[in-house]
């Protein structure tokens, strides 16, 4: 299943949930479906969450036996309402694997990467209104360079947020290389590893997504559904996520609501990264319902 999407930190997210048959698990983001069909062998009983149709429409095509799985479309932000109306309101574990899945990222026409040729779009729910080719073209120089500061942490962001706005003045911006290439003359030139393109891309998905608002609020939410020493796994891919799960877990602790299992992040070994050089930024923090 991992030519859709290859699952990050796997066997470490199955040892932290402790999977046993017969419990009830959520799988918020179900992407290729790595993490849920492993819990499914285990003997997990799994209801597994994604906003994008095309996963669900995957793992459906993909798992024959569904008997101990319940597939729903949805944002995880509301996954309380969803819990509840499917019968699992108490869970002994919950994973979160944050970020773009493989498939958005090779699908050029859904516009996630600036590698391939596509339509400026990056909607994670095909239903939203909101694309990228919107923010850029339509937000003041202003609001850009607020965007790529405070969503990208890009140390460039007004050069770029500049640029931008020239470039569209001639004509609108709508492929993800024309803002690359657009990204690219107004940055710095510099030498690294790091595409200049990565963190303005990072900060148009975001937005366009509401992913950090979609999970500070999915974590009290999805902390409220575990049951006594279930276990809440969450894997993030830059520092604005990883920040606010630290934070949350934190306030889970001082507030006795349980324990933080992880005192520092749990990062791909090696060997994991070099099968899969997505994984190099992912960070995962476990925390323990009391």
């Amino acid at each position: 299943m991992d030519t859709y999407h290859k699952s990050v930190l796997l066997q470490e997210v199955l040892s932290f949930l402790k999977v046993e048959g017969g419990k009830k698990y959520i799988d918020a983001t179900l992407g290729g479906g790595g993490h849920t069909k492993k819990i499914l062998e285990l003997g997990g009983e799994v209801l597994s969450i994604d906003v994008d149709q095309d996963a669900i429409d995957y793992v459906r095509s993909k798992i024959k036996d569904l008997g101990r799985l319940t597939l729903v479309r949805g944002n995880f932000k509301d996954i309380g309402e969803i819990a509840r109306l499917h019968g699992f309101e108490k869970v002994a574990g919950i994973l979160f694997d944050l970020g773009v899945s493989s498939h958005q990222l090779d699908t050029a026409s859904r516009g996630f990467s600036f590698q391939k040729e596509g339509p400026l779009d990056m909607r994670m729910d095909k239903n939203l209104s909101l694309k990228a080719a919107d923010l850029i073209n339509v937000l003041t120089k202003g609001e850009l360079y607020e965007l790529y500061r405070r969503l990208g942490e890009e140390r460039h962001a007004r050069a770029i947020a500049s640029a931008v706005v020239s470039a569209r003045q001639i004509k609108p911006i709508a492929t993800t290389t024309e803002l690359a290439k657009i990204v690219q003359l107004g940055a710095p030139k510099k030498f690294s590893n790091i595409n200049q393109a990565t963190k303005v891309f990072q900060a148009l998905r975001i937005a366009v997504n509401d992913e950090l608002n979609s999970l500070e609020v999915t974590l009290p939410k999805s902390l409220d559904l575990l049951e006594k020493e279930g276990r809440l796994v969450v894997i993030s891919f830059h520092s604005l996520e990883d920040r606010i799960v630290k934070n949350a877990f934190r306030f889970f602790s001082n507030a006795k609501k349980g324990k933080i299992i992880t005192k520092k992040p749990i990062t791909p070994n090696w060997e994991e990264i070099k099968k899969n050089k997505r994984s190099r930024s992912a960070r995962m923090r476990v925390f323990e319902k009391l």
